[in-house]
């Protein structure tokens, strides 16, 4: 049988991600792709993987999966809840380290409570088509990952190695995120012009909530309308992630991974590529704020975050998981070495 995972339940919105496939909007076809582009990088480092090997994006509430293979290497990133290992060796792993399964062990991933995506990594990846060059998911046209879709109930992944390497295991020492409260930076326009001053000042100075209709399109922001100056339509044209479309009701929409191509609302500034894994992140009544940067400072935050995440992948490093006792060791050893008197 080919190796595989089998998926007992799915989760929430579990699907396959690896880091896009740019290069092909003129063509019409998202880019998609890992909504945390740095937790999918640090999780297939602690597996050995190339950064960007497709896994599983985790939304909300992870699945539960069994082992069809002699042994199988996973880590999880993007969140503190830990992995846990049901049935005769009941265990729970912390994220952000790496761990070897055997042939028949259920791990769960379940309810995430502290980000709205997190990442399972597995050695070696899953043997899954690549349309223009990636396995991501894009459910909206139902290509990608497996079938085009999130996972569903006794679907199998198929595994691209039989069996783990045998290696110590390994773990992220800094797990943190410093400028979870910052806001999130843009840079304004490109058609900031369509707005008045007083709509420009407001994204700038209000909170804003994320609803609960966002989605991997985008986040649908509640709080405070941004006043149009030039109507709120334009000649349709290219989309980057991160770009803050205004449509007729004022209410701002900011665009994510499986953002369309093309549009036709005024896009009042974008978030910089250094906050959008942070943006990512971000879950369904979470408030926060924009703060409007240049061009060169935007640049600058970039190679600071990767800096930053290149430091955290060079500082992985061997660590001690939670072990079985070993039995045979245990009977083979005299482990009392006399009897003692209770009067001595």
């Amino acid at each position: 049988m080919t190796p595989h995972l089998f998926v007992v339940t799915p989760g929430m919105l579990t699907t396959v991600q690896d880091l896009g496939r740019p290069g092909y909007q003129a063509l019409g076809v998202p880019v998609c792709g890992a909504l945390d582009a740095a937790s999918l990088r640090l999780a297939n480092a602690l597996v050995g993987n190339p950064e960007g090997t497709g896994a599983l994006e985790i939304r909300f509430v992870g699945p539960t999966l069994r082992v069809a293979a002699p042994s199988l290497r996973v880590a999880l990133a993007g969140t503190a809840t830990p992995v846990e290992i049901l049935g005769g060796r009941s265990i729970k792993v912390d994220a952000g380290r790496s761990l070897t399964l055997k042939r028949g062990d259920v791990l769960r991933v379940g309810a995430v409570s502290d980000t709205s995506c997190c990442y399972l990594a597995v050695e070696g990846g899953f043997t899954l088509p690549a349309p223009f060059g990636s396995q991501s998911t894009y459910d909206r046209g139902g290509f990608g990952g497996l079938d085009g879709r999130a996972l569903r109930e006794t679907d199998r992944l198929p595994l691209a190695r039989g069996a783990a390497t045998v290696r110590p295991e390994v773990g992220l020492v800094d797990l943190s995120d410093p400028d979870a409260a910052a806001p999130i930076r843009v840079v304004l326009g490109p058609q900031d012009n369509y707005f008045t001053e007083a709509g420009i000042r407001t994204l700038l100075e209000a909170e804003f909530t994320i609803s609960p209709q966002s989605d991997r399109m985008g986040l649908r922001l509640d709080g405070p309308t941004l006043e149009h100056s030039l109507g709120y339509n334009i000649l349709s044209d290219g989309i980057a992630t991160g770009a803050i479309q205004v449509p007729g009701t004022g209410k701002p929409i900011v665009l994510l991974a499986d953002h369309q191509t093309t549009g036709g609302y005024p896009k009042i500034a974008t978030v910089i590529s250094a906050d959008l894994a942070r943006l990512g992140r971000m879950r369904p009544g979470h408030k926060f704020g924009f703060a409007a940067v240049s061009v060169a400072e935007a640049e600058r935050a970039r190679r600071q975050q990767e800096d930053d995440i290149r430091r955290r992948l060079a500082a992985i490093a061997p660590i001690d998981l939670p072990r079985e006792p070993d039995t045979a060791t245990l009977l083979a050893n005299n482990l009392i070495s006399g009897v003692v008197s209770i009067e001595d």
